[in-house]
């Protein structure tokens, strides 16, 4: 091996073990924060702190022993705080790991429990063939949980800020507009919009019929007759010409064809119509892109998720999580016809906002 005829600083070396190791460290911890979410336990301590194991085990109705374990496991990776018997969480925690509903910062929708046999299997697999799984095959946890990831700043912004941010589209809303929500995923947006907007009419469209499914559910949930969705993929959106907004969040660069969906968008779209882009910050240069301390997160993201959707088919432009940046937003809008492009930065503290019109 190479390391036989080179020499090995055993300062860097440890100092380098311990990084790889915290890699490790932070792998488990993950998977501590998804069984807290989903078996409650975080929400019980916020309920009842200051809170022994038994208090939780109680509450919960779960094995003492193992709820005792997890505490301790918590607040050794500084999630809780356990002194003198009991334990406790910081407001900004319960802002992270129980609030769902109200804080923008909630993360636990990122937290699935790590990536199953038969997807880590495709990922393997797509690095030979160059072609990776569908969004479909990342099964239901990923559609829920990019829901749970999205739909807190959504519930926040996008019907109170976004929206009205953008020109001449909240009036259009309150009269009455054709909504078009591309990749609509589990229906966050489209129903929020449908909720706040009654008279005007929402569609989704997907390709997964997991997503769509869900989202057919929460519309139903929320008594939302003006939002229906539909199994489909962008490419197969009619050339209606009479929508007066429509969105693509979190997907474009998802898509293996990102110009065919913004060609069908532009024919779907009014003369007067708006689309608004919601996607991942980054600028295109790595250099640039490295000075965000997520950076690595990102990157992980894309080769285990969005990459892996962008090469789905034969032929697929793979822009991944980082890959549709302003300046490509910019070039792929203008080749499908679109001559107006406005970037706004609505305080979300992942994604910028692209305003572009016919």
């Amino acid at each position: 091996m190479a390391t036989a005829t080179r020499q090995i600083d055993p300062d860097l070396l440890g100092k380098f073990a311990f990084q790889v190791w915290s890699y490790k460290q932070g792998e488990m911890v993950s998977l501590m924060l998804h069984i807290g979410d989903e078996l409650g336990l975080f929400a019980a301590l916020a309920d009842a702190q200051p809170a022994t194991s038994d208090d939780i085990a109680s509450a919960t109705g779960l094995s003492e022993r193992l709820v005792r374990e997890w505490l301790m496991g918590m607040a050794a990776a500084r999630m809780i705080t356990y002194d003198e018997g009991a334990f406790t969480m910081s407001p900004e925690a319960e802002a992270l790991l129980v609030d769902e509903e109200e804080s923008t910062q909630f993360a636990m929708g990122a937290f699935r429990g790590g990536t199953g046999d038969q997807a880590l299997d495709l990922i393997i697999d797509s690095f030979r063939t160059g072609i990776g799984m569908t969004y479909e095959q990342q099964g239901p946890r990923a559609a829920a949980g990019l829901a749970r990831t999205t739909g807190p700043f959504s519930r926040q912004a996008l019907t109170s800020t976004i929206l009205p941010g953008l020109d001449g589209v909240a009036a259009k809303l309150e009269r009455g507009a054709k909504v078009l929500d591309v990749g609509c995923g589990a229906g966050v947006s489209a129903c929020l919009i449908a909720a706040a907007w009654p008279h005007t009419e929402m569609v989704g469209f997907d390709p997964s019929e997991i997503a769509v499914t869900q989202a057919r559910e929460r519309a139903e949930d929320d008594d939302l007759e003006n939002a229906t969705f539909v199994v489909a993929g962008a490419a197969d959106i009619p050339a209606t010409g009479d929508f007066d907004l429509a969105l693509t969040f979190d997907c474009l660069h998802d898509m293996p064809r990102p110009d065919e969906a913004l060609d069908a968008i532009r024919g779907a779209l009014g003369d007067d119509g708006t689309l608004l882009i919601k996607d991942i910050r980054s600028r295109g240069d790595f250099s640039q892109d490295k000075r965000n301390p997520m950076l690595a997160m990102f990157y992980g993201f894309s080769v285990t998720s969005c990459l892996q959707s962008a090469l789905s088919e034969a032929g697929g432009m793979g822009l991944g999580t980082l890959g549709l940046y302003p300046d490509k937003a910019r070039e792929l809008t203008a080749a499908a016809g679109f001559t107006r492009f406005a970037q706004h930065d609505f305080g979300d503290a992942a994604n910028l906002y692209y305003e572009v019109r016919p």
